[in-house]
């Protein structure tokens, strides 16, 4: 399924006009509903959780990102260090974080995800992937295949936007 929405903004140099700015409103109002039922199903399995989500994104970024020092960190989640500072305290406090000494300063240390930090996060990928398989069950594979391209391309879209901004 292809949706050709014609020429950006940036291709005719003009701005968004009134129907463009509704549907950009729906679009918002419908991406923080979802949001906001995605957090209450966190919510509602949060027994299952060893940690909360702010810091379960904290061992993502870790994970994914590699070994890190705090600053980085706080710079990558626009937070303040002493935010960043109690989250890693906990992450390291329940084994999931671990501080290492930083190979290019001593004197300072790196975080790093743990096996078992690599493990919450797979057992949380795959209980969000139930959720959503379950979700999505009912759906032809045409239409989950269209919805995942379509996130795929609005997410891509979105950064190359947010990139002109910052070259701007």
């Amino acid at each position: 399924m292809s949706i050709d929405a014609g020429p950006s903004v940036e291709a005719t140099g003009t701005e968004p006009g009134g129907a463009d700015l509704e549907l950009a409103d729906d679009v918002v109002r419908e991406l923080f509903l979802l949001v906001r039922q995605v957090k209450r199903s966190a919510e509602r399995h949060r027994p299952e959780m060893v940690v909360d989500m702010a810091g379960y994104h904290v061992l993502v970024y870790l994970n994914v990102e590699g070994p890190q020092r705090a600053g980085e960190l706080a710079a990558a989640f626009h937070s303040d260090p002493s935010t960043v500072s109690r989250q890693v305290a906990g992450l390291v406090k329940a084994g999931l974080v671990e501080r290492r000494a930083d190979p290019g300063d001593g004197r300072a240390s790196i975080l790093a995800a743990t096996d078992e930090g690599v493990r919450v996060i797979e057992t949380e990928r795959r209980r969000r992937a139930r959720v959503i398989a379950a979700v999505l069950g009912g759906w032809s594979a045409e239409d989950r295949a269209a919805l995942t391209g379509l996130l795929a391309r609005f997410r891509d879209d979105y950064q190359s936007f947010e990139d002109q901004g910052e070259r701007s």
